[in-house]
């Protein structure tokens, strides 16, 4: 918001501030803890005011409760996004009335979720739908904030004006905010003014999900694969990435050096952020990472007070907090998730940086004195600028005998501190390489930048070919598999209304070429040209919306898990309405059930079954299971026992797989011990393969399923198959698959394991 009104000033005199109430001495990170606190919301410890929307007290165990009147500064749709350590609430009323607020974004609900400063897309929650204000208006607010005594406490409300094409968030300023009461003439008895809302009792109900897991909300992506339309629309181009390694020799389980991971927009939420730790891979707790971090110590930028007024509302003095720790955008003790290759910081912050590597390395040598008093005094032995007061004697030269405690005095918290920050994009510092080491990050985020000018200009020549007929309704998913040196592939899924008011659904690869034209001359010399973007079909990359997937699953002696997959596998047909899947059980010889009755009794509309004999093999059960498919052209499906299938997996397959041209491997979700598909914790499988989806004719091509190396063990058979995968000039499509989950289960029992009589 960059503009005021001056009739909003005149009819406003509390027009600049708002009014904060401060809970102290109140443990818990969560706003429901906060609100358990007996003294909310009438009776704080301190009733003040802030200036601006960005509060960061540095402080532990407090509550807050702002609230006041928002003032637009014009007509329009406006997107809220929120941002906090731990967690917060942000309510807004639909007029200038308490009565009627309604919960806009909030950060988590568990006391586990937080955020850097500025970074507004974490979670799903956090950002708002677009809301209709008016400038000639006021509209009430609030914003509940509940810190712990952990990390960098911050929180911040921050706003899309409608004028920008993509979200750029901006803190909302002193000039468009009021308060709701002047308080400095009250008592801290007089409590009638205070207002009693939805907010700050228990919360009403709302449409929030019942589980932690963002990736368990409601998605486009989950129902798209009802209905498809394709459409020809782009000129042919051959395609011929440059990543093929055909007829490349290759050692044993090298093949997964090549394989990439693909980049999606928009956001699926696929990062599992409710299991994130301290010391989670994007904010690993080690000294190789403090070197970017102390490089992006300087987004947090101090706002004078006696500046809000002004033009000039930021500096470049660092914060500092009692123990001189600098503030950085995660949490005290992390660092960023990769070294930021581009250095850019400016020099003044990298000194800064490096002074306070020294700092901190010196303070580390010290013992640690969890007394808060104590830590405060020891802050006045380093001469930098600090947001506390300091008060009391100087403690030096006092000798261990001296048994006089020393005086403890009350820090004057600056509450009307607040700040400036940039906007955090953490997955834009992750490469497309498969990191081994890191199972909760989940799929790479591709730009708003790079994805919606690829769909506009697909629309342009779709509609110049169909003369108008087609309307984007909206982009449903994007996929990009980056190539920097040929171009980029993309898969679109978008939604279209055409001119009769009908929605269909059109998903298509396209091909985004890069051009590289003649050098020119001028004035005698060579210029070279830009390189440009053409953008057309691959001639040859297409998927195929009625192909034939086999899911194949070979079984010994898992009654229970076979009962469970059959259910599950009905449940898919009934919700997808998809027949065009068979069912492939390779059975050796189960005597706890038998697989072939329950599959007849059954209402799959496809399956097969073959039952083998001697020791479990997997490759070889597989490879039973293949050699049933007479249909060259369908797609088989690789597949584990204790799986749980997203109702748009057959599709999502089906889009993934490109004959002659690539594999699908899916990241799957492992579920922890005790844990359901509802509640979604437990990490990706990243190191395996084994859920592969692929067309018989290209399984068929690099020789099948590897029973020679693998026939008394598995483990490995997955690396091996892409490996040969990757030398007959395929490519492997690697992404974490929403709402795809591997049941935890015991291996006792399993398999060829052997158990004695007393376990039996």
């Amino acid at each position: 918001w960059t503009s005021t009104s001056t009739l909003s000033y005149l009819c406003f005199p509390f027009k600049g501030q708002a009014n904060l109430h401060v809970f102290e001495d109140w443990c818990g990170g969560s706003t429901a803890d906060l609100r358990k606190n007996p003294h909310y919301p009438l009776y704080p410890h301190s009733r003040t005011m802030v200036q601006k929307l960005a509060v960061t007290p540095q402080w532990t165990n407090y509550g807050l409760r702002i609230f006041g009147y928002l003032h637009p500064f014009a007509d329009g749709d406006f997107v809220f996004a929120l941002s906090s350590d731990d967690n917060s609430e942000f309510w807004l009323s639909t007029n200038h009335s308490p009565l009627n607020l309604h919960l806009l974004v909030w950060v988590g609900k568990t006391g586990k979720e937080w955020t850097a400063p500025g970074e507004f897309e974490k979670y799903a929650n956090q950002t708002s739908r677009p809301v209709r204000l008016s400038s000639q208006r006021r509209y009430y607010f609030e914003v509940i904030h509940k810190q712990n005594d952990r990390g960098t406490d911050h929180v911040e409300v921050a706003v899309s004006a409608p004028a920008f094409l993509f979200h750029k968030f901006t803190i909302i300023e002193s000039k468009h905010i009021s308060l709701y009461v002047n308080e400095s003439s009250l008592l801290m008895s007089d409590v009638d003014h205070i207002p009693q809302t939805a907010a700050s009792h228990q919360r009403t109900s709302t449409k929030q999900h019942s589980s932690a897991a963002d990736m368990l909300m409601e998605d486009p992506r989950d129902t798209l694969h009802k209905g498809e339309r394709r459409l020809r629309v782009l000129p042919d181009c051959l395609y011929k990435p440059s990543y093929i390694i055909k007829d490349f020799p290759l050692m044993r389980y090298q093949g997964l050096q090549f394989v990439h991971m693909s980049y999606i927009y928009p956001n699926d939420y696929t990062r599992l952020t409710h299991m994130e730790t301290e010391n989670s891979c994007f904010y690993p707790e080690s000294p190789y990472y403090m070197k970017s971090k102390a490089a992006t110590s300087c987004t947090i930028r101090e706002a004078h007070p006696q500046k809000e007024n002004g033009t000039d509302v930021s500096s470049t003095n660092e914060h500092t907090n009692p123990d001189n720790q600098t503030i950085s955008f995660s949490k005290q003790k992390q660092g960023l998730a990769a070294e930021d290759k581009n250095h850019s910081s400016q020099s003044v912050c990298e000194e800064r940086g490096r002074a306070q590597r020294i700092h901190n390395v010196a303070q580390r040598e010290e013992s640690e004195n969890d007394n808060r008093a104590d830590s405060r005094i020891n802050a006045n032995k380093v001469e930098r600028f600090t947001l506390w007061d300091q008060q009391g004697d100087n403690t030096e030269g006092v000798e261990d005998e001296d048994l006089t405690p020393a005086p403890v005095f009350d820090t004057q918290v600056n509450w009307n501190q607040t700040f400036q920050v940039n906007q955090l994009d953490l997955h834009a510092k992750r490469s497309d390489w498969i990191d081994l080491n890191c199972n909760i990050s989940g799929n790479l985020l591709l730009h708003p930048t790079d994805a919606l000018p690829i769909v506009k200009a697909f629309m342009d020549q779709l509609n110049e070919k169909h003369k108008g007929r087609f309307t984007l309704v909206r982009v449903v998913n994007v996929v990009k598999r980056v190539d920097g040196s040929q171009g980029s592939r993309y898969l679109l899924e978008l939604e279209l209304k055409d001119l009769n008011g009908q929605l269909l659904r059109l998903t298509q690869y396209v091909y985004a070429l890069i051009r590289h034209g003649r050098p020119r001359s001028r004035n005698f010399g060579l210029h070279r040209s830009r390189p440009q973007l053409v953008l057309c079909n691959p001639v040859g990359f297409r998927w195929h919306p009625f192909a034939t997937v086999h899911f194949i699953v070979p079984v010994k002696n898992q009654a229970r898990w076979v009962l469970q997959l059959i259910a599950d596998m009905e449940q898919l047909f009934k919700e997808s309405g998809d027949s065009n899947f068979n069912l492939i059980i390779t059975d050796y010889s189960s005597t706890d059930m038998d697989v072939k009755k329950a599959l007849q009794k059954s209402s799959l509309p496809r399956y097969q079954y073959v039952k083998l004999s001697g020791n479990f093999e997997r490759s070889a059960g597989l490879q039973a299971g293949v050699d049933l498919i007479s249909d060259d052209h369908s797609i088989v499906f690789l597949c584990d026992l204790h799986i749980h299938f997203p109702p748009s997996i057959i599709d999502t397959i089906r889009k993934h797989c490109v004959e002659g041209y690539m594999a699908f491997a899916p990241i799957v979700l492992r579920l922890d011990c005790g844990m359901t598909p509802a509640e979604a914790v437990g990490f990706w499988e990243v190191n395996g393969f084994g859920l592969l989806g692929i067309y018989k004719s290209d399984l068929d091509a690099i020789g099948g399923m590897n029973t020679r190396d693998f026939r008394d063990r598995w483990g490995g058979e997955d690396w091996e198959l892409i490996d040969r995968i990757m030398q007959g000039g395929l490519e492997v499509e690697r992404i974490y698959l929403r709402n795809f989950y591997h049941y935890y289960h015991s291996k006792r029992g399993m398999w060829n394991r052997r158990m004695s009589a007393s376990l039996r």
